[in-house]
């Protein structure tokens, strides 16, 4: 569903009128801000499929750091591969990249086999290699990252949008007192019932991710 079809969704069963754009009103704005709202709570319950996509990063030889660019700020790395040399990059924490670079542990730089979060900039993460990479190296990163706001009348959403409405409805009805006949309670009850068959319909396009194995 587009994002004015989501909203127009949502007026409906506020019984409002339809808009022919998401700004044409002072009402299907606030709703568009809800539906965003809803959007971004829904993506958080669950790395959905649509959001699902691999990264190829380029190191810089003698560079340490790289942004992970196109992941954005709010994205998830399910797993992450040294691509050049065939083999797994590894999550280390911060306080274990710390004790590699200030705890006297001496190393030339090498083929990168480990990683960690390391910031922001203003757009995507940053990330740390170790060793510092010698050469250049193609890194596969496969991630989650949330769509952007919704704010063009023709964007279409990426997840599920039925929960995302039930969900801007509930929350739009419990600021309006009551809608449809339906109270804010009702449509909460609605839109979790919605997100959990949109999650298992998901997971079940995954189902070994719900295995703990070593890779």
């Amino acid at each position: 569903m587009t994002y004015l079809e989501l909203v127009n969704s949502a007026l409906t069963r506020l019984r409002e009128n339809s808009v022919s754009t998401v700004s044409q009103t002072t009402y299907s704005a606030m709703v568009g801000a809800f539906i965003n709202d809803a959007k971004r709570q829904i993506e958080q319950a669950w790395d959905w499929n649509a959001n699902r996509q691999i990264l190829t990063i380029s190191t810089v030889a003698d560079t340490s750091t790289v942004t992970l660019t196109g992941a954005g700020l709010e994205s998830k790395i399910l797993s992450s591969w040294n691509d050049t040399k065939n083999a797994r990059l590894r999550l280390q924490s911060q306080a274990w990249f710390d004790k590699q670079n200030y705890g006297g542990v001496v190393t030339s730089p090498n083929t990168p086999s480990n990683f960690c979060w390391r910031g922001d900039d203003a757009t995507d993460s940053i990330i740390e290699l170790w060793p510092t990479p010698d050469a250049v190296y193609s890194l596969k990163f496969n991630t989650v990252t949330n769509q952007a706001d919704l704010s063009s009348d023709s964007t279409v959403l990426n997840i599920p949008p039925r929960p995302v409405f039930l969900l801007a409805v509930a929350m739009l009805a419990e600021e309006k007192g009551e809608t449809g006949g339906s109270t804010s309670a009702r449509y909460f009850e609605m839109a979790d019932k919605a997100l959990s068959d949109s999650i298992a319909f998901d997971a079940a396009k995954h189902s070994t991710e719900n295995i703990w194995y070593e890779v």
